[in-house]
């Protein structure tokens, strides 16, 4: 062999094992203390037997929708993968709920509601909190108005008392 076909396979080498770490491990940081980080060549052989969904797509799609400079530690992807899980059991279970042998696509959206509408459900939130304050505020003043008028209503009646004698 000459050096350039030497070069060649180093360099496939190299590739395919950054390919492989890409798919595998991508972006976790190795540290023997810490029990949140898996090196390269360790497995969870238990763990990924009891998630719900092929761990690779779930960080496929993380990938996808986080910034490019984040890095995610195994812990976190795995307990994505569980919390995806969950929720998956959740919407199932109410699906459940309907009599229907059959689930329509209206039930799926109804079963889903809470999590495909989440901010517009916080800004109802929000507005109903901003209109409870405002009728605190209310009921505060409504309440000083009254304080001040009973102490009017009794000092007059206290000097109509005083008048009589």
């Amino acid at each position: 062999m000459d050096s350039e076909e030497i070069d060649e396979m180093e360099e496939t080498a190299i590739d395919e094992e950054d390919e492989n770490s890409d798919e595998t491990n991508d972006s976790d940081e190795t540290d023997d203390d810490d029990p949140d980080t898996i090196g390269d060549d360790e497995v969870i052989g238990e763990e990924d037997e009891s998630l719900p969904f092929a761990k690779a797509e779930v960080v496929r799609l993380m990938k996808q929708n986080l910034d490019s400079d984040k890095m995610i530690r195994e812990r976190v992807k795995v307990e994505m993968n569980r919390f995806l899980g969950d929720v998956l059991k959740s919407v199932c279970k109410q699906l459940n709920e309907y009599p229907y042998t059959t689930i329509e696509y209206e039930m799926l959206k109804e079963s889903t509601y809470p999590y495909t509408n989440i901010e517009r459900i916080n800004q109802e939130k929000e507005r109903i909190l901003l209109h409870l304050e405002a009728i605190k505020a209310d009921c505060n003043a409504l309440a000083m108005d009254v304080k001040k008028t009973l102490r009017q209503k009794d000092v007059i009646e206290e000097d109509e008392d005083f008048q009589e004698i």
